[in-house]
């Protein structure tokens, strides 16, 4: 099966109320994690690369990998999606070399790092869209700005000091036209995103409950939406690590997001914990070993057993086998019609 656009995996997820993760990559192990989860669970699954990914595996590198997977994955629908484009040039390009999906992060200037103005975002997401869509390539977009910082990307701070606006959110989505939102609910990047369990103070549920309602057909995202689970902190700890206490999102909290039109869910930070536990634990465990496939097998494995919990925690699990691929140009001429 070829890669597939993240339009038409949410627009399923849609019909069938259901979310589907979206995880991170940087190198051959963690795509294989992924695509293995997939197969175990029957998930459509979107794999998604971030600016420092690209840099870090080298885009050809990269992209390669992807079609190798749906090579040996024929049977999972995937999207290869771009995570917080900074520009529309990087966006541009991450279409030109065959990403189904990209995201166009407005809400900051190109530093990624400064908050920009409602028409700056408007007119760089309107740029992507053009572009994208002119090829059934999807569009992703956000307004308000996450909190933390990640592959030096982020405003910064706690999640609380740009969240989304829902009637904002809502005359964004009709001036861009882009196919999914990303907004700003509290949730920051990275693994310090609560300090203590969060609690409707700290995770706005009610602001994306708001933005459902003005927006009922929208696909929103929600970012940052690792869950930082207590076990996996514990095994790097134990190991040799020193992570601070540190809460996440309640899987609870995500799939109450799921009933009310979330259907992306981005998860990175948990698995990066699975890996460097299990990487961590061989390498103290059995300190003469030094073939770098004596712990990353082990890391491969937690991986897979952390995406596939989420797949059936989100509710896409067992419906890989409903989905027939569109084809690209078929995506183009539907966009071209509306």
């Amino acid at each position: 099966m070829p890669l597939v656009s993240m339009r038409q995996l949410l627009d399923e997820a849609a019909k069938g109320g259901y979310g589907v993760g979206a995880f991170n990559v940087n190198n051959m192990e963690q795509i294989q994690a992924i695509m293995e989860a997939a197969r175990e669970t029957e998930s459509p699954v979107i794999v998604q690369a971030s600016r420092g990914a690209r840099s870090y595996s080298q885009d050809r590198f990269l992209y390669h990998l992807m079609l190798a997977a749906t090579e040996l994955y024929p049977e999972i629908p995937t999207v290869l999606h771009l995570d917080h484009g900074n520009s529309p040039e990087t966006c541009k390009s991450a279409i030109d070399l065959g990403f189904t999906s990209v995201m166009m992060d407005g809400s900051l200037l190109a530093d990624g790092k400064t908050p920009s103005s409602y028409e700056y975002n408007v007119d760089a997401t309107r740029q992507v869209v053009a572009a994208a869509h002119a090829k059934g390539v999807t569009v992703e977009a956000e307004i308000g700005c996450l909190g933390g910082i990640e592959d030096g990307h982020g405003a910064g701070g706690s999640g609380m000091e740009h969240l989304t606006d829902p009637a904002q959110a809502a005359q964004f989505v009709g001036d861009t036209k882009c196919d999914a939102l990303a907004i700003a609910i509290g949730t920051s990047h990275g693994a310090y995103k609560f300090t203590r369990k969060p609690d409707g103070e700290v995770l706005k549920m009610d602001v994306l409950i708001q933005i459902h309602k003005l927006l009922p057909t929208t696909h929103l995202v929600m970012h940052g939406s690792s869950s930082v689970p207590k076990d996996l902190q514990d095994i790097i700890n134990k190991y040799g690590g020193s992570l601070k206490p540190t809460w996440g999102v309640p899987v609870e909290e995500i799939q109450i997001g799921i009933k009310n039109g979330v259907r992306k869910i981005n998860v990175d930070t948990d698995n990066r914990l699975a890996m460097t536990g299990a990487i961590r634990k061989v390498l103290m465990e059995t300190p003469e070993k030094f073939d770098p496939r004596d712990y990353m097998k082990p890391a491969r494995e937690a991986m897979k057993k952390v995406v596939a919990q989420r797949m059936v925690q989100f509710g896409q699990a067992g419906h890989a086998k409903e989905i027939i691929p569109i084809p690209m140009a078929e995506m183009a001429e539907m966009y071209k019609k509306a």
